[in-house]
């Protein structure tokens, strides 16, 4: 690998727009500067029109970053814009462009982008892609996903399952799986104790949580249904709730009045600011991700960095982040199996144990590797 420094460039959202992706910019971002490369991320000044993000507000309302450079620059649904940006992006002649990629609604912007910057450069183009069929369809999605897999060079997938929906839309041979690091931008870990005081919740309950927004391919309904099954109540194991809607809450909170959930069920159904993540965490005894459908998740990595056990469903990615009977349980996409392995995490008080084995296992997530990887990928692209 060539070691010398390199100019880079992430193009996504970052500060102040909210949510899972600008918090993985803003720490790859710093990652490859203490790696001794110069990076800065472009991002958005209008990421989605209203129509596409079904939460209250796109922005986060903490401090901003002071320790990386983030330009605010692209509007979503101005083409004039992208060709501005992509030629701003070419006069600043880096080494390579990374480009995040988790919805085809970006297709025609990104794909725009990168393709003139490759115009008469030797820019290498890098895609990190989160999803390239997305949770949730919509019409045109394949026509903008092949326009945008077109301008690349390499390709970076967090999840195998990804890595697999990419050969349906490329031959390209020059794509590599990097397992998603683990969030550490949330703060240190606090004691339980001081987590559920924070929060005010009673130190001598159980509690899980499902952290994250709402939306059906979370599953956070058949986790209801699970915190019904007799033997989830007769432990008294209270679930959190923390996250936003961004569907209709009626038919959860129908699922909670049908088993009678009321005490059971703890909803801060609002977005979580990211200087109160870890209280959540930390007053938990174990996440969990109930999901119908996932690629890679940054919510196991935040729980990672926490040093918590995890409950995930055998879907995409989550697999191979969550050691079964390990660092926590793989689950069937149904409730008895999920209201199984919580009665078995508390009748054989497993939580020490995977506590312990998150110790090591997290080893394999760290933001140092992925830097490399990401630096191997561009050497071989030369």
């Amino acid at each position: 690998m060539n070691s010398k420094k390199k100019k880079v460039i992430i193009v996504g959202p970052a500060y102040p727009l909210r949510g899972g992706i600008a918090n993985f910019n803003e720490a790859l971002c710093r990652a490859m500067n203490n790696a001794g490369n110069e990076t800065k991320i472009i991002s958005f000044s209008l990421q989605y029109p209203s129509f596409l993000f079904p939460g209250k507000t796109q922005f986060e309302n903490g401090k901003e970053p002071n320790d990386i450079i983030i330009e605010t620059k692209i509007n979503s649904i101005n083409p004039i814009n992208w060709i501005k940006v992509a030629n701003y992006i070419k006069s600043e002649n880096p080494d390579y462009v990374i480009l995040r990629y988790w919805l085809p609604f970006m297709g025609a912007c990104l794909g725009t982008i990168a393709k003139r910057i490759k115009k008469g450069t030797a820019i290498k183009i890098i895609a990190i892609t989160d999803n390239v069929i997305p949770h949730e369809s919509r019409i045109g999605d394949e026509i903008l996903t092949k326009y945008f897999v077109k301008q690349i060079d390499g390709f970076i997938v967090m999840s195998k399952s990804v890595l697999n929906d990419l050969n349906e839309f490329t031959a390209n041979k020059n794509k590599i799986f990097l397992p998603h690091p683990i969030y550490d931008i949330f703060g240190e870990r606090v004691e339980k104790s001081v987590a559920l005081k924070h929060l005010n919740l009673n130190p001598d309950d159980k509690h899980i949580l499902f952290f994250g927004f709402i939306r059906n391919y979370k599953g956070l309904d058949i986790l209801l249904e699970a915190m019904g099954d007799k033997r989830v109540k007769e432990l008294g194991v209270k679930l959190i709730v923390a996250g936003e809607y961004y569907e209709d809450a009626s038919p959860y909170n129908e699922i909670i009045k049908k088993h009678s959930l009321e005490v059971s069920v703890i909803l801060h159904t609002r977005y979580i600011p990211s200087e109160e993540v870890r209280y959540y965490f930390c007053a938990c005894d174990m996440a969990v991700q109930p999901y119908r459908h996932a690629t890679q998740s940054g919510v196991t990595q935040i729980a990672y960095h926490f040093d918590k056990p995890m409950l995930v469903t055998n879907v995409g990615g989550l697999p191979e982040i969550v050691a079964h009977n390990k660092v926590g349980y793989v689950s069937a996409i149904n409730p008895v199996s999920i209201a199984n392995f919580i009665v078995e995490f508390y009748a054989h008080d497993k939580e020490e144990l995977f506590i312990a084995n998150i110790m090591d296992e997290k080893k394999r997530f760290l933001w140092s590797t992925f830097v490399k990887g990401v630096e191997d990928l561009h050497h071989s692209l030369l």
